[in-house]
């Protein structure tokens, strides 16, 4: 489920009979016109960057960029802490983190012609020994593939470069940031309004924020424009974007038939197969002009354990 915003704000106070001009007054006014221009601005996406897909929602403008990729960034410190302490952490000599590694290296350079809060980014990439069809991007550059997708999908790297260029586009698009802004829009502006100006909420909102990152569900529509941007950053990172098409085949399919949890909001079945389709004439010329990978990898044996 997104993630939603509590306040126990009081938005519904009647106006003062007469005009105050006394700073307390003076700045709730003021408070209140920053969040009207908040909501406006929200209304519609912010100018695109160098590429075209790489529009972003106004509704982003509602909560601080900083604040939710420090809290993803303690979330995902937890995560890996968690994963060490049960032996399911990749060490940095594991091939197939090499192999991750190696692949988001080749993407990275990319990201900042997105956003450009990426150019600022610690990116880090970790491998989860866990059986789970998965992998993510928190914001902040914060990823994780889980052994599942890669050995039970038996993905090969131009696969791969897709689920991280997707996964990637989530956090360029700042599509977590946009869920928030929205929830905090829908259930607290004048707090929203005290945060923005510094009185006092920022840390509050950060906690909220940080309790459902990593829980936190994209909609039909993020997805769809994440796909979009993810086949644009391995296409120009030298991974063959056709390449999306077996990845979702691969992907509906599942392990034993069922679809992975990946894939819960996801367009599925031969709708996806199309939408992808339809984007390869946009795409293939970048990955025509682009230098190529000069080294390539093979999936893990199907059925292993990420401590073979």
């Amino acid at each position: 489920m997104p993630c939603t915003l509590r306040t126990d704000t009081d938005i519904g106070a009647p106006a003062p009979a007469r005009a105050c001009r006394c700073p307390r007054h003076a700045r709730r006014l003021f408070t209140g016109g920053a969040v009207g221009a908040a909501l406006l601005a929200a209304s519609g996406p912010l100018a695109a960057a160098r590429i075209p897909e790489c529009k972003r929602s106004g509704f982003t403008k509602a909560v601080p960029a900083q604040t939710v990729e420090e809290e993803a960034q303690q979330q995902y410190r937890q995560m890996l802490d968690k994963a060490g302490s049960d032996r399911a952490l990749a060490p940095a000599q594991h091939p197939q983190l090499q192999r991750l590694r190696y692949i988001g290296a080749r993407i990275e350079p990319f990201t900042r012609d997105c956003n450009s809060r990426a150019a600022h980014w610690k990116w880090e990439i970790n491998l989860i020994g866990s059986r789970q069809i998965n992998a993510f991007c928190m914001p902040g550059g914060k990823i994780a593939f889980f052994w599942g997708i890669l050995s039970e999908l038996q993905l090969s790297d131009d696969e791969v470069a897709m689920v991280m260029g997707h996964e990637i586009a989530h956090a360029l698009l700042e599509h977590a940031r946009e869920q928030m802004g929205k929830n905090v829009v829908t259930s607290g502006a004048m707090r929203l309004g005290a945060a923005l100006l510094g009185l006092g909420q920022i840390g509050d909102i950060g906690a909220q924020i940080g309790s459902q990152l990593l829980s936190l569900k994209f909609s039909r529509d993020d997805e769809s424009e994440a796909d979009a941007l993810g086949l644009v950053m391995a296409a120009k990172a030298g991974y063959d974007p056709r390449a999306g098409v077996t990845l979702w085949q691969k992907m509906t399919a599942g392990a034993g038939g069922t679809p992975p949890a990946l894939l819960s909001t996801h367009p599925a079945g031969p709708t996806r197969i199309k939408d992808i389709e339809a984007k390869l004439p946009r795409v293939m010329p970048e990955f025509e002009a682009a230098a190529k990978p000069e080294r390539r990898f093979a999936p893990p044996p199907k059925g292993s354990s990420s401590r073979q």
